[in-house]
């Protein structure tokens, strides 16, 4: 007698499994736009908030690299930048993924496009730009904490062993010396560098004319399209039709477009939970940034 209504929980427990999976799949699969089956597509890769790591964008991009009815990628920029890495290990897959597998790219800022946000940009056929949208910021940062004077008044004193005499550069424990802020220059001029370089070969620039622009400021979609470092204004929507003609697709295209960061089956995915420590453990930051500082 017991067991009729163990049999209808189970049942019940495992029809709502199946209405979980429908609808996550079906969420995460229809609500990017007009998926329908054959055609000529483009897919919309979202860039948003600070560049922490690359491994999801990069593997959106390679799914859409071996997807034949895939013809072009917009890029979706709503970024202050972040780690130099992270930006520059997206901006060499848009590379590839232009340059190996002939997909037009474009890039369409949103209301900021900054610092590694418009290096990623870089890697783009073309880049469209809101009037007010808010980019540049071509420059390198490096920032450490000084707590030597507070903890001298609250009594607590920082206790390194090291190897080398630079191996604790950077401590809170105290001050860095003239030999050390050397060394970062150096590290920030190399960086620095590699961005001026991505820049002027993205824009089709002087190595010399980028570095002018390239002290750090940031400019609006408007000053950016009059210094050359965007091609065009417009929105979203001129982003997809401008995208549709460079890619010589006929008709409205369809949008494939990945809206969700996470859908309810992913909640049931161990490495869900691991990409979410992985945040957490990094932070919002990594020492050496691409990053305009709002």
């Amino acid at each position: 007698m017991k067991r009729k209504p163990l049999i209808i929980g189970i049942i019940i427990f495992a029809s709502l499994i199946v209405v979980v999976f429908l609808i996550s799949f079906g969420t995460t699969m229809l609500m990017g736009g007009k998926m329908g089956i054959g055609g000529e597509k483009i897919a919309i890769i979202n860039i948003k908030g600070v560049i922490v790591d690359s491994k999801s964008t990069v593997k959106e991009i390679r799914k859409y690299a071996d997807n034949p009815s895939v013809k072009a990628v917009i890029v979706r920029i709503d970024s202050p930048g972040g780690g130099v890495v992270a930006s520059q290990e997206i901006y060499e897959e848009l590379k590839w993924l232009k340059e190996k597998k002939q997909k037009k790219v474009v890039a369409s800022m949103g209301t900021v496009a900054a610092s590694g946000g418009y290096y990623v940009a870089c890697a783009s056929d073309w880049i469209v730009a809101n009037p007010g949208t808010l980019t540049g910021s071509i420059g390198v940062i490096m920032e450490f904490t000084n707590l030597e004077g507070l903890f001298k008044k609250i009594g607590v004193e920082g206790v390194v062993i090291k190897s080398g005499k630079h191996k604790d550069i950077g401590s809170p424990f105290r001050s860095i010396t003239k030999d050390e802020k050397e060394l970062l220059q150096a590290i920030i001029d190399d960086v620095y560098a590699q961005f001026v370089s991505a820049v002027a070969d993205g824009r089709k620039m002087k190595p010399e004319a980028v570095k002018e622009l390239a002290d750090g400021r940031i400019f609006t979609g408007r000053q950016a399209k009059e210094l050359k470092l965007v091609d065009e204004l417009g929105t979203m929507q001129d982003a997809i039709n401008i995208t549709a003609r460079l890619a010589g697709i006929k008709g409205e295209p369809g949008i494939i477009e990945k809206r969700m960061d996470f859908s309810i089956l992913d909640l049931l995915k161990e490495e869900f939970w691991g990409d979410i420590g992985e945040r957490l453990r990094k932070g919002n930051h990594t020492n050496l940034q691409y990053r305009y500082l709002l």
